[in-house]
């Protein structure tokens, strides 16, 4: 299936409810990057903690590829900031620091396999354990970025030993794919309408001022996230495409 396609057919699936999405227990969202968990799942994560759900993140790199050309921030530094970041952005959400996992993979190389990507893949059981969780959600496999796709395989690589877990994709550059590129076959899975978490999940992507502001002023090739790639995000659904075993 085309990409195009395949996206507006993930923009119609159907609605329900988190307990038809999530089934019982707790739920883990493995982010690639800081910001990830709140683009792709901020309503999600809300919606779970309001119903007295719990909830693990799982971050997969360092972040640091952002602003690889900034005095003021140099990787360490930068890392540290990106952390804060979303310590506050899940803070909002309604997420403990403790409920946070961050594993440091550097940014842009991210392991899909081998000993690295096995250890991630552990890190994602420990934190569906951790919980007792129904459902994992992490970055469509078709995500046009390096690092989406081997978070992707990283959860893959956990599946054997998730028995009866739910697995779930979220696409966040998916709409960056050229149109015709060929995605495989259509979509199954659920949309889950977070209208009524929207100021809050704005908020949270907010909190991330490295990405979504000036605030690293010094580096002309810096990253930052598009209003309209945040407004196509932050609407009334998020979409989370189903796995099969």
């Amino acid at each position: 299936m085309r990409a195009d396609d395949f996206l507006a057919a993930a923009d119609r699936l159907p609605v329900a409810s988190l307990a038809t999405l999530v089934g019982r227990g707790g739920l883990v969202v493995v982010a690639p990057h800081p910001d990830d968990e709140s683009l792709g799942c901020g309503g999600l994560i809300a919606a779970a903690r309001a119903e007295g759900r719990e909830v693990r993140l799982v971050v997969v790199s360092d972040g640091c590829g952002s602003h690889t050309h900034s005095a003021l921030y140099p990787p360490e530094r930068l890392r540290v900031l990106r952390e804060a970041e979303t310590l506050r952005a899940v803070a909002v959400l309604g997420l403990a620091p403790d409920a946070v996992t961050f594993l440091r993979l550097p940014d842009a190389h991210v392991p899909g396999e081998g000993p690295q990507a096995e250890a991630a893949a552990g890190a994602v059981i420990a934190a569906v354990q951790a919980c007792r969780a129904g459902a994992v959600f992490v970055t469509w496999r078709h995500d046009p970025h390096c690092d989406h796709r081997a978070s992707a395989a990283i959860v893959g690589l956990a599946r054997g030993r998730l028995p009866g877990v739910r697995i779930y994709e979220y696409p966040v550059w998916g709409w960056t794919l050229p149109p015709d590129a060929e995605v495989g076959p259509a979509p199954e899975g659920l949309c889950l309408d977070v209208s009524a978490f929207s100021a809050t999940k704005a908020k949270a992507v907010a909190a991330h001022e490295s990405q979504t502001t000036d605030l690293i002023h010094d580096d002309p090739t810096g990253f930052r996230l598009e209003p309209a790639m945040i407004a196509r995000l932050c609407g009334p659904r998020e979409r989370f495409v189903a796995i099969p075993g």
